[in-house]
């Protein structure tokens, strides 16, 4: 299954109610963040434009040691991506497990 694949998958396990709150968000996959090499994801509220999920293969790729942990991390990080969407802070995010 292709990086992608696992966040495709991330989001269609989103529980309905969550997925329906989605307005105006773009999720996309870059290779890594070139100010923060090692982060996982990043979430930037779009002024004028989408809100943008953006989810970092290379980090993430390098975390796990096989197929199964990969997409775990991948779901993870969509969450708590997502989190930040809905306005959640990072101490509620890790209160949620999705650190």
């Amino acid at each position: 299954m292709s990086f992608e694949e696992h966040v495709r998958r991330a989001l269609d396990s989103l529980p309905p109610e969550i997925a329906r709150g989605l307005e105006n968000v773009a999720v996309v996959v870059e290779d890594e963040n070139p100010d923060d090499p090692d982060l996982l994801g990043l979430y930037q509220g779009g002024d004028y434009g989408p809100d943008t999920v953006t989810i970092y293969r290379r980090p993430l790729e390098e975390t796990a040691h096989d197929p199964a942990e990969l997409e775990r991390e991948i779901r993870i990080t969509v969450l708590h991506e997502l989190g930040h969407y809905f306005g959640l802070d990072e101490d509620r995010l890790t209160e949620l497990g999705y650190e």
